[in-house]
């Protein structure tokens, strides 16, 4: 697909109302097929000031290169759909590239990266009635946990508002949470097994109900480990891709392993996919494909 940030910017400045248009009439599926599988691209990091990827701090900086690489993602078989914020979203509509495909408003940026009050995670995306209104499928928040941080709880409280809202709807929430803490000054999240199974399980009881609850998981380096902390929910989960490392061997290696795990219903990836090692993006993406 070529895109011209010209033509996007001309409808957006002379007809905004055509977003909601776009919304309006994409043809919509099930958040399950016949598969009962998942594959997400995730695109919400920007929004957080998340540019960098790797060693590249602005990699996710170029919009136009983003969205190049996220319609190729799209375009792919066995891509089910995307994850990403208003404005990522809002241009994939106006590309006609969600046609036929789930997708997941992110709902709390504003822990921005970096940021004093990066605990204290604001919903300033997508809210329930957004998600309702647009037609979207589901939607996705951060949930990070650093018991010696006030702002954790003000996000706590907002996370499990924001379950009861999407339930109220009928409407899927993905929870991604963390046990975290902040060494020098920058929040670190425990990958250990304890951690999250604990994170998992604080992220299963938000809320007045969990009917519509799913859980977006890390993948530990240790299989076991990723299978013990799986077993502290029955709801049904996602695996996270995580940050690009130079071996996507060893990454696959560790989906494949965990993808094998009775609550593991697919992956959402971003990242990794998107902006990998050798740059072949439609390689990568296919490789997670047929990892499902």
């Amino acid at each position: 697909m070529t895109i011209s940030v010209s033509d996007l910017v001309t409808v957006r400045s002379r007809h905004p109302e055509a977003i909601a248009e776009a919304a309006a009439r994409r043809a919509r599926r099930p958040l399950l097929g016949e598969r009962g599988r998942l594959l997400i691209i995730a695109a919400d990091h920007p929004a957080r000031g998340a540019l960098a990827v790797g060693g590249r701090k602005m990699a996710m900086g170029n919009r136009l290169d983003l969205l190049e690489r996220l319609t190729l993602a799209l375009s792919r078989p066995g891509v089910d759909g995307v994850l990403a914020t208003a404005d990522v979203l809002d241009d994939l509509l106006l590309l006609g590239a969600l046609e036929h495909k789930v997708v997941i408003g992110s709902m709390n940026r504003g822990g921005l990266a970096g940021a004093a009050f990066e605990l204290d995670d604001r919903f300033t995306g997508h809210r329930p009635r957004d998600i309702e209104r647009l037609g979207f499928d589901a939607g996705k928040l951060l949930l990070r946990i650093d018991y010696s941080d006030a702002g954790s709880l003000a996000t706590l409280d907002a996370a499990a508002r924001a379950v009861d809202e999407m339930a109220r709807r009928r409407l899927p929430v993905f929870v991604e949470p963390f046990l975290c803490r902040r060494v020098e000054g920058k929040v670190t999240s425990d990958l250990g097994a304890e951690a999250v199974a604990t994170s998992l399980a604080i992220a299963s009881g938000l809320g007045g109900t969990s009917a519509y609850t799913w859980l977006k998981v890390p993948v530990g380096p240790d299989p076991a480990a990723t299978e013990r902390a799986l077993a502290a929910s029955t709801l049904p989960a996602v695996l996270l891709g995580g940050e690009v490392t130079g071996d996507q061997e060893a990454t696959y290696g560790r989906w494949r392993a965990a993808l094998r795990l009775p609550t593991v219903r697919g992956l959402v990836v971003g990242r990794t996919l998107l902006y990998p090692p050798d740059g072949d993006v439609a390689r990568a993406v296919d490789t997670a494909a047929g990892l499902l």
